[in-house]
């Protein structure tokens, strides 16, 4: 279904990143974009910029979801917000275990069962979850983050599931490392977090996510666009790692041997 067929578009996490990249690339096409996010200074200068329709809300916050969602019927839902705490699991603390679950799985349910029955009933709409490559791949130290990422890839697989039949798509977008201010929200307002991340790599932009979230939604109606990773051309997901048992008492780190 092309972007004419459709009117309306919700997007979480809208204030900066790629949920931003969504909301200019959305109103290029002339959809009506409501634009949440929790800083208001950063959606009220979206607004200005791009026309966008702008919702200081908390994702979490079910009463306020909820009821803009019966005041407007969504062609298009994109759930983008999110939140990190990189952490190994055994040092994991429970506040921010809370955290993860509540805003990148718990919310994301939500809102999907306020928008996604309309669309069922209305035989029209298309689901975008940005979940993670850390949804499909293993790498150490966010073992959290992982697992709720893993839960947002089943939960884009059920929706097509319970929706068959109806024209209503779902597409999970799996990014790898983007340039955006995302590694300053989660590491710390510091110019060595853009040196770690950021210079020096070639990596894709906010804009380049939003335009893959545009050419899955401008597909014919009879295509469905399930699933896509989008990584640097210079990043890989996987690898193996073996260590030698530890003597007891042992504080030393692990060896690990290569292949």
């Amino acid at each position: 279904m092309p972007f004419s067929d459709y009117k309306t578009a919700l997007v979480t996490g809208a204030s900066s990143g790629i949920g931003a990249a969504i909301v200019e690339r959305f109103r290029r096409e002339n959809i009506e974009v409501h634009a949440i996010a929790r800083s208001a200074e950063a959606l009220d200068q979206l607004a200005q910029r791009t026309g966008c329709i702008a919702h200081v809300i908390d994702v979490t916050d079910r009463a306020a979801i909820a009821d803009l969602a019966n005041q407007v019927q969504f062609d298009i839902l994109v759930n983008n917000a999110g939140v990190d705490r990189p952490k190994k699991f055994l040092q994991a603390d429970a506040d921010d275990i809370d955290l993860l679950v509540d805003v990148n799985l718990r919310a994301v349910l939500h809102i999907c069962r306020l928008i996604v029955p309309g669309m069922v009933e209305r035989d029209r709409g298309h689901v975008i979850n940005i979940s993670s490559i850390a949804g499909n791949y293993n790498f150490g130290g966010n073992s959290t983050y992982h697992a709720v990422k893993a839960g947002v890839a089943m939960l884009s697989n059920q929706l097509r599931l319970d929706a068959f039949g109806k024209r209503v798509r779902v597409t999970e977008i799996c990014p790898g490392r983007v340039a955006t201010d995302i590694f300053n929200h989660v590491h710390g307002n510091d110019p060595s977090i853009r040196e770690r991340f950021i210079d020096g790599f070639e990596l894709p932009k906010a804009e380049d996510i939003a335009d893959a979230i545009a050419f899955a939604i401008a597909a014919p109606i009879a295509v469905n666009i399930g699933h896509m990773e989008i990584t640097p051309t210079l990043q890989v997901m996987g690898g193996l790692q073996t260590a030698r048992p530890q003597a007891a008492g042992d504080a030393g780190a692990l060896q690990e041997l290569k292949p």
